[in-house]
């Protein structure tokens, strides 16, 4: 007669030692992205944001659970859909939405803007406009704690389209070569802009991308915050212990459009209600509750608690003072 295995009813975190504190933490940092954007959303319709404003509703698993395993001397790289990363790694979110005002108390002192979030402090290396222009700055980072024989780790958020770039592979295979602590994360939400990727990549698995690198890769579900946490905390291991990089494609979907100046028309209502479906922070939210970690009414307190924090950053945003003109002349180089 087959032995029978013993049922553990154990979470699906189990394994990976996360205390009942983290857990919350992770809930409460994707909530405070999702309403911190859609505030942004909200304040950029009535004029007080102005140029480009990309928004990182729907993909927050993928940005928490990825900086979630992190310590504070790591090294954080992004391209321009940079304030869910921000926020997840700590960042004051009054001086987040002022540098959206274009606020001198901004993260940026308020010549940044949306694209351009930056906190040394926080390792938070900025983020970056130029599609696949990046990557290189990261790898750069991850040389230099290597050469001064640190054990820091440096990650790269990048889209799905920086992996066409000629620097992205030229970028993997000097990582590959010379052994550089870098994980490279490709948020791949299936539209570069306007544009399914099926209609402008070739193949359908991007991580494979790495395999003439001979590069560790994978794909994840970046809908699902654990998983996130899981796949990077064996790529941080790796390039903490052993010094080699990672490639991850991070598979997620954005809810709304490519920036604030998109209507979205490329996409059916249907497929965005399908998504919808698997929302991260609801999904996450009833994982919490039926494991016994939070209760209803915490879920909903906790909402409203960042509510008002949210609201707090605006009025301290908007009562901030705009940056004064001599700075025209800071950071100027001939």
């Amino acid at each position: 007669m087959k032995e029978e295995k013993k049922k553990t009813n154990q979470p699906r975190w189990a394994d990976l030692n996360l205390s009942n504190e983290k857990l919350v933490k992770m809930y409460r940092d994707m909530l405070m992205i999702r309403r911190f954007e859609e505030r942004a959303a909200q304040e950029y319709g009535k004029g007080k944001i102005g140029g480009f404003c990309h928004l990182y509703i729907g993909q927050e698993a993928t940005g928490v659970g990825a900086i979630a395993p992190l310590r504070e001397d790591d090294y954080i790289y992004t391209a321009y859909r940079d304030h869910g990363q921000a926020i997840a790694r700590g960042m004051d979110i009054n001086g987040c939405m002022a540098e959206l005002f274009g606020k001198v108390t901004g993260v940026s002192k308020g010549i940044g803007g949306s694209m351009h979030f930056y906190d040394l402090s926080k390792g938070f290396m900025g983020g970056w406009g130029i599609v696949g222009g990046h990557p290189p700055l990261a790898a750069g980072s991850a040389f230099a704690t290597k050469y001064q024989g640190k054990d820091s780790v440096t990650i790269c958020f990048m889209g799905e389209a920086s992996t066409n770039q000629g620097v992205f592979h030229e970028t993997l295979n000097m990582a590959e070569l010379w052994k550089l602590p870098v994980i490279f994360i490709c948020e791949n939400n299936g539209y570069g802009m306007g544009t399914a990727i099926s209609r402008a990549m070739a193949g359908e698995h991007l991580f494979e991308k790495a395999s003439g690198y001979e590069m560790a890769r994978g794909a994840v579900n970046g809908m699902d915050v654990i998983e996130m946490y899981r796949e990077m905390s064996i790529a941080i291991k790796r390039a903490r212990e052993k010094s080699l990089p990672t490639f991850l494609e991070a598979r997620t979907y954005r809810f709304r459009g490519h920036s604030m100046s998109d209507p979205g028309q490329y996409r059916t209502k249907e497929e965005i209600d399908e998504y919808k479906k698997r929302d991260p922070i609801e999904t996450f939210g009833r994982e919490l509750v039926a494991e016994g970690v939070l209760k209803e009414s915490d879920l909903e307190s906790m909402d409203e608690q960042i509510k008002a924090d949210v609201q707090k950053a605006v009025e301290f945003a908007d009562a901030s003072p705009q940056p004064p003109l001599e700075m025209l002349h800071e950071n100027i180089y001939g």
